[in-house]
């Protein structure tokens, strides 16, 4: 028993002594120290270090030292470059998920940098603003806020490619029910920020903000507690290697949250000896890559191409609501990702709106309609969305093409154009 107490003693004494030292190191380069000067020393006389330990590290630079925040934001970058290849987290593994540019190592280096942002700058000027509510530190917490909302590209990454692959291995309840508390706490965010811009000083109001900033802060660290727990390790059970080369090649459409992988991650492998997408169906007619028309023969890539010079965006889905085909166009209006493909439309739209697609192609299946129009404002756009019933030349229901443009250009025009630019 004493020398388990001697052993923790020791721990923790060798825990204080690591952590001081990298207080003075950053101290140093505050000061103005080169990273070459202080980078020998550091991996010499510290070796592995923990996240921990320089989270706890920072934390003393602003509350003991009197550094403030963002100045410790700034040396990030700096005391990143010392770091490397000693951080634990960051070591190189024979593991495919813990190698840069895996998805799963994405996913949970955006995390890092999440934690970072709401339980220290979020979290520390909260607590300026429990003891001062003056207009600057409402603007600070209106930024931070700001920057938190870069988490919809985190859960929009999560939404459309991991989760469309669970759902391909029946796993449906776990992504809906996360894909529902992702829109709750966007939301909350969003709500939170509105309530900060419109603040005036009432005390009733500020107790009710502090305590809607520290659930902001409570869900978005729960968030990150059942990714890494229960999504990820679930999905890496499930999804082979292939799926997630191809999560990993689409992530770029969608972006990155407060940081990005620092390379391409490619598998120890052999290359696919093919392309995807290249397969044609064989129709015993005309040469392989043609395909008929009623008025006339085109190639496939021909027809491809001519899809994607269209100037709207389309999806189809066939009769049994799955997704079969969207257009890749220059500038699409809505991200759209190959993860979509043979994914029921249902599971591609928000739990709280797959009523209304319900709705629509139930009329467009029993006939009482052929076509519905919807128009929004989105950004700097007017977007018209046009839903068709696509049928046979019978009648029958083959399935529904979205057809979605944006109008703006088309709504300013004025007068007549008869020569040519």
């Amino acid at each position: 028993m004493s020398e388990m107490i001697n052993n923790r003693e020791h721990a923790v004494r060798e825990q204080g002594r690591r952590q001081e030292l990298l207080k003075q190191i950053i101290k140093e380069l505050h000061e103005g120290k080169s990273v070459e000067e202080v980078k020998t020393r550091f991996e010499e006389a510290v070796g592995d270090v923990t996240v921990a330990e320089i989270s706890a590290m920072e934390q003393a630079l602003m509350e003991e030292e009197g550094i403030p925040v963002s100045e410790v934001q700034r040396l990030c970058s700096v005391h990143t470059a010392i770091f490397k290849g000693s951080i634990e987290e960051i070591h190189r593994s024979s593991k495919p998920e813990e190698q840069p540019g895996h998805p799963v190592h994405t996913f949970k280096l955006e995390n890092r940098e999440i934690e970072r942002h709401v339980n220290f700058r979020l979290e520390l000027h909260k607590d300026k603003f429990r003891r001062e509510d003056s207009t600057d530190i409402v603007f600070k917490l209106v930024e931070d806020l700001n920057l938190l909302l870069d988490l919809d590209k985190h859960y929009s990454r999560k939404e459309n490619l991991l989760f469309p692959y669970l759902e391909k291995y029946g796993i449906y309840g776990p992504t809906k029910v996360m894909w529902g508390v992702d829109d709750a706490i966007r939301a909350m965010i969003k709500e939170v920020k509105e309530k900060l811009l419109s603040y005036n000083g009432d005390r009733a109001d500020k107790d009710i903000l502090i305590i809607d900033l520290e659930r902001v802060i409570t869900e978005v660290n729960e968030m990150i507690f059942k990714e890494e727990n229960i999504l990820l390790p679930m999905a890496l059970e499930k999804l082979t290697e292939d799926e997630w080369v191809k999560i990993a090649a689409e992530s770029d459409e969608i972006g990155y949250c407060l940081t990005a992988p620092e390379q391409k991650w490619v598998p120890e492998r052999v290359p696919l000896p093919y392309d995807e997408g290249t397969e044609v169906a064989e129709n015993g007619q005309l040469p392989e890559g043609l395909i008929r028309f009623e008025t006339g023969i085109l190639t496939a890539a021909q027809l491809e191409a001519i899809m994607n010079h269209l100037p709207v965006d389309l999806t189809f889905i066939d009769e049994q609501d799955v997704v079969r085909y969207f257009s890749h166009g220059k500038e699409r209006i809505f991200a759209r990702t190959k993860a979509v493909i043979g994914r029921t439309v249902q599971n591609c739209h928000p739990p709280q709106s797959v009523h209304v697609v319900n709705e629509l192609l139930a009329d467009f299946k029993a006939g009482r309609k052929d076509a519905e129009d919807f128009w929004i404002p989105f950004k700097d756009k007017l977007v018209y969305i046009r839903y068709f019933a696509v049928r046979s030349a019978e009648g029958r229901y083959m399935g529904t093409l979205e057809f979605t443009q944006n109008i703006a250009p088309i709504q300013a025009l004025e007068g007549q154009k008869r020569i040519m630019s």
